[in-house]
Formats: C-alpha cells, sequence, structure tokens
C-alpha cells in the first residue's frame, strides 16, 4: 500500500496525480486497499473482478461519490439516480437511442461538422479541445433537444467547464456544508448552475408553450406519463435528464476525440493510413451513416485512443450490503474503484500497451475486449452508458468529416498533460495548426 497521509489518508496524494496513483496501486496486485478521509477503498485491476462488480453483483452497489454529490448540479438524472427511479428513466429515454434514431441524428452530425470544417482556414492555429466542445454542444443541443444552442453555446460551455473544474471542490470533506458558504468557489459554481438553469428551462418553456410533439427526446420526456398514477414529469424532472444528457453527450465525445487528433499528429504513419482510407471510401464527398461499416480504420483509430485516453477514466461503486471479492470483505459504504485507464494500459492484457496502434483492433474487436471486461470506456452491467451507439457514430463521422479537408498537426512546444476530473481533459488544452489537404 502507498504511504498515507496523516490527516485525509491517501486522498492528498491521489488528488495531486490520480492516473499516476492508481497505477502505482494496481502494481500491488488485483486488489488493494487505500483509505480516502474517512472511507474505506478498494481499487479493483482485473477483468473478472470489474465483471463482479459492474455486471453480476452490480445490485450490491451504487453509484460512488463523485456521482453522488454530482446530484449538485446534475439533479436526479439518469446518470445519478438509482434504483427503480433509474431502470424507469432508461426505459423512458432508451427509444431516443434507436438505431433508426442514430440513423437520423447522423445527419445533423455531419452537416455541423463540415461547417466547422468550411469555417477553418489553411495555416490557422485553433484551440482543438474548445472546438470539439463547441461542435459536439451543438450535436447535441439539435438531436436530442431540436434546439439551435450555437448563439448559447459558449455560454454552456464556459459554464459547463466552471462545474467540471470545480467539480473537486464538492469532492472535498464537508463539502455539503462548504458549498452553502460565500467561498468563491461556492459563488463561482452557483453562478454557472443558474446559466445553465437558465439555458435549459428556456429551452423546456419554450417547447410547452408550443405543445409540439417533434419526436425528440424531449418531447418524449414532456409527454411521458408514470405507469402507475398518470402523471407527467415536472420540469424540474425534464431538466435534470436535458442536463445530464447535455454534459454526458457532449463532453466525453469531445474529449475523446481532442486526444485521436493528438494522437493522429504524433504517429504520421497511422496517420496516412487513417486520411487514405477516408479518401478512399468518401471520394472528396461528406460521409453518412452508411459510410460507417466502410471507414474501420477510423473505427479503430477512436477505439485505440479511448483504449489511451478513455473519457471515463474511473468508476466507483459504493457498496449497500457486504460483498466479498477474492478473500476481502467489503462492508456497507466501501468504495470499490476501477479504472479503464489503468485496465487499458495494463500488460498482461495487452500488447506493447502504451503504444498507440489501431492495427490492434483488426485481430480483436470492440465487442470482443468489452466482453472480456479488459476494455470499458462506457463502462459496464446496467449502468453501461446509454448513448454508446451514438457516440461512436458521432466520433467516427466526426473524424471523418474533419479529416477529409484537413490534416491537424500539434503547435510545437506545447505541455499535454492529463486533467482527470469527471472527464479525462488534456491540462493546458490543445492547440493545433490546420493544414489544407485538398491543396
Amino acid at each position: 500500500m502507498q504511504r498515507p497521509g496523516m490527516i485525509g489518508g491517501h486522498l492528498r496524494a491521489f488528488w495531486r496525480d490520480r492516473t499516476g496513483y492508481l497505477t502505482r496501486q494496481a502494481e500491488l496486485g488485483d486488489v488493494s486497499f487505500l483509505k480516502m478521509g474517512p472511507q474505506p477503498v478498494f481499487f479493483i485491476n482485473h477483468p473478472d473482478l470489474v465483471r463482479d462488480v459492474l455486471v453480476v453483483n452490480a445490485h450490491k452497489f451504487i453509484k460512488g461519490r463523485a456521482l453522488q454529490r454530482s446530484k449538485v448540479m446534475l439533479g436526479s438524472g439518469l446518470l445519478t439516480n438509482e434504483g427503480p427511479d433509474h431502470l424507469r428513466q432508461r426505459r423512458m429515454i432508451q427509444p431516443a437511442f434507436h438505431r433508426t434514431r442514430i440513423a437520423e441524428y447522423t445527419r445533423s452530425m455531419v452537416t455541423y461538422a463540415d461547417q466547422m470544417s468550411d469555417s477553418w482556414r489553411d495555416g490557422e492555429i485553433y484551440d482543438i479541445d474548445q472546438a470539439m466542445m463547441h461542435l459536439t454542444l451543438r450535436i447535441v443541443g439539435k438531436t436530442l433537444f431540436n434546439a439551435e444552442v450555437g448563439d448559447d453555446a459558449d455560454r454552456i460551455g464556459q459554464a459547463m467547464t466552471t462545474l467540471v473544474e470545480l467539480f473537486n471542490f464538492l469532492l472535498l470533506p464537508f463539502s455539503e456544508w462548504l458549498e452553502k458558504m460565500p467561498f468563491p468557489q461556492s459563488i463561482r459554481f452557483k453562478r454557472a448552475r443558474r446559466t445553465l438553469d437558465e439555458i435549459v428551462y428556456g429551452i423546456i418553456n419554450e417547447r410547452r408553450r408550443s405543445g409540439e410533439d417533434k419526436g425528440d427526446l424531449l418531447s418524449m420526456l414532456l409527454l411521458a406519463q408514470d405507469d402507475a398514477d398518470g402523471s407527467a414529469m415536472t420540469d424540474e424532472q425534464v431538466r435534470d435528464e436535458a442536463l445530464t444528457l447535455f454534459l454526458a453527450g457532449h463532453e466525453t465525445t469531445a474529449n475523446a476525440l481532442t486526444w485521436t487528433w493528438y494522437l493522429l499528429s504524433q504517429n504520421p504513419e497511422k496517420e496516412a493510413k487513417f486520411h487514405a482510407e477516408i479518401d478512399a471510401v468518401l471520394d472528396g464527398r461528406v460521409p453518412t451513416m452508411d459510410d460507417i461499416p466502410s471507414l474501420t480504420y477510423t473505427e479503430s483509430v477512436l477505439a485505440e485512443s479511448m483504449r489511451l485516453y478513455p473519457p471515463a477514466w474511473a468508476i466507483g461503486r459504493n457498496t449497500v450490503e457486504t460483498h466479498e471479492f477474492n478473500g476481502f470483505t467489503a462492508v456497507a459504504g466501501t468504495l470499490i474503484l476501477s479504472s479503464p485507464f489503468v485496465m487499458h494500459r495494463d500488460a498482461r492484457f495487452w500488447d506493447e500497451p502504451l503504444s498507440f496502434n489501431p492495427e490492434r483492433w483488426e485481430s480483436q474487436c470492440v465487442k470482443e475486449a468489452g466482453q472480456r471486461n479488459i476494455y470499458f470506456p462506457f463502462g459496464g452491467g446496467v449502468r453501461r452508458c446509454i448513448g454508446e451507439s451514438f457516440a461512436w457514430a458521432e466520433g467516427i463521422l466526426l473524424l471523418a468529416t474533419l479529416a477529409r479537408k484537413w490534416k491537424l498537426s500539434l503547435v510545437p512546444g506545447q505541455q499535454i498533460e492529463m486533467k482527470p476530473m469527471i472527464t479525462l481533459r488534456p491540462k493546458y488544452g490543445m492547440r493545433m495548426k490546420c493544414q489544407n489537404r485538398e491543396r
């Protein structure tokens, strides 16, 4: 066990270098014990144990403290709710992610990506992390809520970034009381939350006034009725679901794309193969959903990027009843922590685990690696990400649409580091230079 601090146990060391800390913890064995403040924690790092917690015995666990505390900003949405309420919400939202719906969404994905492609200029430098956030935010606003959030995208993005960056504050011991005090962090947090509420409630109110069923997720939420008493969802309940999907539906994909552009820029041979596939499949036109099965190397590039830089880099579960595994006993209230970031880089399960090698996905598919529980960027079990199919289609199509015309090169002299928060962001951003491939 790594040496704990006198105050807070291992919490301070974990906060200073989260992915590094868990990587070192994994060297101690498949199961290791630590304490974060007063909470006992088991860190697990074996696919059988991940399956045990996320799939086989999922009923013994609820989301960890991180997502429990995120209710302060997301409310009781799909990401944070538990038990029967979560299952009811999932059943209600699931139709929005059926294949036929995703096929409709892909047209908006490509349209917005093509608009961004047309706005770029040869030789210009862009903050690609911010550009991807802006793009995916517009897409989730249009596809799930039929809302044009272009004018509000920057406001939403800044507020989301504020909430994500202040998430550490929410995880502090006694933060339930600290957030009620007039600290700068709590003031900034409340201001960002008010901004998001203003925008989301505005979208909800406009739809309620129109009374129009547009066949999107927002209409489904507004028209939904409780099976037991026939009651409709309140505006607050709709807000919680909308805000959850705004965050989950754009933050994770934007980060995955940002790290993908970075990895391609650092691996010229892989980048050339990626561009060659896009040229051969598309022949200069924009992609459609029908092209996805032919963009196999593009899919492998995205899969490999999420292996090395999974947006959801750690997954926590709190035990609600005693659970035993590998000779260890976790009593109720124990946090069980697993990490896709660490598992995806474990040499026991991956050849040359630190290398960016999309070709590895030619000998094993994503589904197979997921079934083996060595690859789980979207989680697992009943809490597996509901938008996984949406994210794969979006990631592949946005990469193909933008790379059809542009090659992105990392601006020299940057410090590239990870910033593990709710998601795995680049710590100092990602500035890249656009080079026109059509010249």
